[in-house]
């Protein structure tokens, strides 16, 4: 009976946590806040192209009863673009999809076999503006445990989770820099065990960060 009520107690944590997640994502969109992007910490850097492409990505929130985790890719090392670059699942949008929604859950099922009926959406991120000239629709979506992740092998290297906890802690928003094309790039990295988060992913998990606590940009 004990261990039935610690189940229970942990159920009710994990809900009012998905609760509170939904309300400030709520208040962040009636609060109508500005786009993101590379150029936060590179004012100088503008898109490299005049019409910037449609995408989107899922930030998945899996809301285990112990912690809530996010769960992200690393990419392949062969792909053209962004190779063995931590991200969320997404991409392009495509002219088949409805919106930037339908085509982050297109790209989950298609790159780590998460089907869309198994993801809740719960609410969207700011547009985040990359350096290549996309602008990325960020989705957040809840996932219930269990949730056994099958990656596309020809995109997908690795699935893993990061603990919200530590992604939203602003102890672990690194800002680094390194140069490139002869300028000095500025950016968000959260090194978390093996991985190096960052880059337009980092600056996203800010902005989730930002939203849960109710910060203005």
């Amino acid at each position: 009976m004990a261990g039935d009520g610690a189940n229970d107690g942990d159920r009710r944590m994990a809900e009012m946590e998905a609760e509170t997640i939904i309300a400030r994502l709520e208040a962040a969109r009636r609060a109508a806040r500005p786009r993101r992007g590379d150029a936060d910490l590179n004012p100088d850097m503008a898109p490299t192209r005049p019409t910037l492409i449609p995408a989107a990505v899922l930030v998945p929130i899996i809301l285990h009863p112990s912690r809530p985790t996010v769960l992200l890719t690393r990419r392949t090392d062969h792909l053209t673009d962004h190779a063995g670059q931590i991200s969320f699942p997404g991409g392009k949008v495509d002219p088949g999809d409805a919106d930037a929604r339908a085509a982050a859950l297109r790209e989950t099922r298609e790159e780590v076999g998460i089907a869309p009926e198994r993801i809740e959406i719960v609410g969207d991120l700011d547009p985040y503006v990359t350096r290549t000239g996309f602008q990325v629709e960020p989705i957040v979506g809840f996932l219930r445990p269990p949730v056994a992740p099958r990656p596309d092998p020809f995109e997908v290297a690795e699935v893993f989770e990061v603990p919200l906890s530590f992604l939203i802690d602003r102890r672990n928003h690194q800002r680094h820099s390194r140069e490139f094309e002869g300028r000095t790039r500025h950016f968000y990295a959260m090194p978390y065990d093996r991985h190096y988060i960052w880059g337009a992913t980092a600056g996203m998990l800010v902005n989730l960060a930002d939203v849960l606590e109710g910060v203005a940009p």
